[in-house]
């Protein structure tokens, strides 16, 4: 094989690991923002769930409150009873005093339904912090790891760059540029294999011409189809398949 070949399939093996290792990188923001998204929507399901349970709460004191204040009218009105002498002001005031227990009776069964929404919603607040803890914890393990990745990644592009310069640097600047452009129209591989007397890119068969050439191994050979730079080496079965 043409030692430049040789350094073709090496730089085109650079290429193709430098690419593997960038779609690798472009991978870890996306990951962290979902890991992070998902820790944020445990905390809001927390904070959702400890507001619901402070309304309760705050219900809860306000029946109370409204409570001992009927309360405070009842005992208002027995003591006007007691000092009033008209009986038509007497039944009015004992009449209030009624709906005021009503009102009390009414304002406890509330309070009973409530200490029972307090108590689940209690429950419901354990378990969302829970959650969210659980949540925040897996958060902060996945995102170290990817910080810890992403350090690897960026190390190791930097020496398969690092290696790529260096080979860039022995190539002859046409064959280099020749490389380049092929990489970039044709995308993939630039340097491919002969099967079959077919061209490893487009998977075309070659002129014999073109075959006998590459298996010389004389000089560089081009696909008269697709351009791209061909090889041969012994492993490969040059043998045409009708």
């Amino acid at each position: 094989m043409l030692p430049v070949i040789e350094n073709l399939l090496i730089l085109q093996d650079r290429d193709r690991k430098i690419q593997r290792v960038e779609q690798d990188l472009a991978h870890i923001a996306p990951e962290r923002t979902q890991l992070q998204d998902k820790a944020r929507q445990g905390q809001s399901g927390f904070e959702a769930a400890k507001l619901k349970a402070h309304g309760i709460e705050s219900e809860k004191k306000r029946l109370e409150l409204e409570v001992e204040s009927k309360k405070t009218q009842i005992e208002k009105y027995s003591v006007q009873q007691f000092q009033t002498k008209k009986n038509d002001e007497y039944k009015a005031l004992g009449n209030e005093m009624e709906s005021c227990k009503k009102a009390i009776y009414q304002l406890e069964e509330q309070q009973l339904v409530l200490m029972e929404l307090a108590e689940e919603a209690l429950k419901l607040q354990a378990e969302a912090a829970r959650v969210a803890s659980e949540a925040q914890k897996y958060m902060n393990g996945q995102v170290a790891e990817l910080a810890n990745r992403e350090v690897r990644l960026n190390r190791q592009i930097d020496e398969l760059k690092s290696d790529y310069s260096q080979l860039q640097d022995v190539l002859d600047s046409d064959v280099l540029s020749r490389y380049v452009r092929l990489r970039k129209n044709k995308g993939g591989n630039a340097v491919v294999g002969i099967q079959h007397s077919v061209c490893g890119g487009c998977h075309m068969k070659l002129p014999q011409q073109e075959v006998v050439s590459c298996k010389n191994q004389a000089d560089l050979v081009g696909c008269p189809n697709c351009g791209r730079i061909l090889y041969y080496s012994r492993d490969m079965d040059l043998a045409v398949v009708d």
